[in-house]
């Protein structure tokens, strides 16, 4: 296996999902009008400024609708969120001034239970990445909400003076983010920062975890990653210990 990071992300699931996809495709349509058989689904997309874009061709892992997109969407303040997982609790304070659409969207996946009953389904180990993947209730790192938004892209983290290319920058311990499979690609997959990382700055950041949550995470970490046959000393894959989300609920 490469040692080389992987970085976090949210494969599509088309190449999963073919099967259902064309499935899907011929029985959905727009009212009233006839679809033919294996033609793909009308892309809905939400008129409000997040623009949250239905994917016919990769569907949701559970089903959810798309979600509100209010035409002042709220852009102040934080919101508080834990999930509580098998491991222990796991709080969350997400910032809508940093990412006002993906807080809205990943409030309203957990308002929806989206992420109940889901695993954590990556843990790395790697020298410069050390994160926890989750919120693909499929479990296999390319399920998602079945709809689309764009990025909110940090443009204040600290560079990597080590990183001779001069484009990374630096993911702090505590960094909440979210996992994508490309620009634009946004959907219900994000990762926890166990411990200082570099990655190119491509990855949203909405938020941070708590000192009970990164107390919570180290414990995870330590644990380790599971071993396979082919790999004994995995830097990347499942955690040994399964972390499974029980709920993920909002605290007034």
């Amino acid at each position: 296996m490469s040692r080389t990071p992987r970085p976090p992300s949210a494969a599509p699931a088309r190449t999963r999902l073919l099967g259902g996809v064309l499935v899907a495709g011929a029985l959905l349509g727009t009212v009233g009008v006839a679809v033919p058989a294996g033609a793909a689904e009308p892309a809905r997309t939400t008129p409000g400024p997040c623009g949250y874009t239905a994917t016919p061709d990769d569907p949701p892992a559970r089903k959810v609708p798309l979600p509100p997109d209010p035409r002042r969407t709220p852009d102040h303040g934080t919101v508080r969120v834990t999930l509580r997982t098998n491991q222990g609790p796991i709080p969350l304070v997400l910032d809508r001034e940093q990412a006002p659409c993906t807080v809205q969207s990943f409030l309203h996946l957990a308002r929806h239970r989206f992420y109940d009953d889901t695993s954590c389904h990556r843990l790395t180990a790697y020298p410069t990445l050390k994160v926890l993947q989750c919120g693909d209730p499929s479990g296999t790192g390319a399920g998602g909400p079945g709809y689309r938004y764009a990025d909110e892209l940090p443009t204040d983290l600290p560079t990597v003076p080590t990183d001779p290319t001069g484009e990374r920058r630096l993911y702090a311990r505590g960094t909440l983010a979210m996992a994508n499979a490309g620009p634009d690609t946004n959907g219900s997959q994000f990762f926890l920062v166990q411990s200082d990382s570099t990655l190119r700055p491509n990855y949203t950041v909405f938020g941070s975890i708590e000192p009970a949550g990164l107390a919570t995470l180290d414990r995870i970490a330590a644990a380790g990653i599971a071993p396979t046959d082919e790999d004994p000393a995995p830097v990347d894959g499942a955690p040994a210990e399964p972390v499974d989300i029980d709920r993920a609920v909002r605290r007034h």
